[in-house]
C-alpha cells in the first residue's frame, strides 16, 4: 500500500534572533510526525553550514526525526562542499537536498557548480550511499527557454544521482499532473513531492 510521503522545512534563524526560536518552533511540530524535516541553507558562507548542520544534528539525535540539510551551489568551491558534507555527516543527515540557490548580485558565483546537477554529481561521487533531494519546477523553471528544455535538464540532474525532487510552489493542481505527465514520458521515474508553503499573510499571495 503506497503511503504518501510528508515532511516539513525550517529556515534557521536571523543571527539577529535567538537560536532557541528553532527549538520553540521544533517542539511544536514533533506531534505532527513527520518523514523527514529539511533545513535551509544561505548563500555559501561557512556560518551557513554551521548553523544549518547543528539544527540537522539537534532534529536528529534530540526529536528522532530524520534531518535532509539543503545545500546551494553556486557560491561553493569543492573544498566548501567537502567540509558541508563533513559537517553533515557529523550531524547524522539523512539526506542532502541539492540545489544551485539563488543569485545574489552582490557576489560573484565560484564557478565550480554552475548548475545543480554539478553538485548532485559531486555528492554522489563523494557520498555513494546518501539521499540526495532536488529541486522541480512544474512551471519550468524561470530561466529556462520552455518546459522541454527544463525537464531536459532535470532528467540531466537525476540521471547525475538525484533520488528524490520537490516541486517549487504552484497554485493549479492540473500544473503538477501536466508535469508529472511529462517528466514520466521523459523517463523520470523518482518520487515527486509536492512543495506546499502555508499562506501567513497578505504579501505572500502578491
Amino acid at each position: 500500500m503506497h503511503t504518501p510521503m510528508f515532511s516539513l522545512e525550517v529556515f534557521p534563524p536571523k543571527r539577529t534572533s535567538p537560536v532557541g526560536t528553532i527549538y520553540d518552533t521544533l517542539d511544536g511540530l514533533n506531534d505532527m510526525k513527520p518523514d523527514f524535516i529539511s533545513v535551509t541553507y544561505g548563500t555559501g558562507k561557512s556560518a551557513d553550514r554551521t548553523a544549518t548542520a547543528r539544527i540537522a544534528h539537534t532534529i536528529h539525535s534530540e526529536y528522532g526525526i530524520d534531518a535532509v540539510a539543503h545545500l546551494t551551489a553556486q557560491y561553493l568551491t569543492a573544498r566548501d562542499v567537502d567540509e558541508a558534507l563533513a559537517m553533515f555527516d557529523e550531524a547524522k543527515v539523512s539526506g542532502v537536498l541539492a540545489l544551485r540557490g539563488d543569485r545574489n548580485s552582490e557576489r560573484e558565483p565560484a564557478g565550480v557548480f554552475t548548475h545543480a546537477s554539478d553538485l548532485v554529481c559531486y555528492i554522489r561521487e563523494r557520498r555513494p550511499n546518501l539521499k540526495i533531494y532536488g529541486a522541480c519546477y512544474p512551471e519550468k523553471h524561470p530561466e529556462s527557454a520552455n518546459q522541454k528544455e527544463d525537464i531536459r535538464f532535470l532528467k540531466e540532474k537525476v540521471d547525475a544521482g538525484c533520488e528524490f525532487l520537490t516541486t517549487q510552489m504552484f497554485f493549479d493542481n492540473n500544473l503538477l499532473y501536466n508535469f508529472l505527465y511529462k517528466i514520466r514520458e521523459a523517463g523520470i521515474t523518482v518520487p515527486v513531492v509536492a512543495g506546499i508553503m502555508p499562506i501567513t499573510n497578505a504579501n505572500q499571495i502578491d
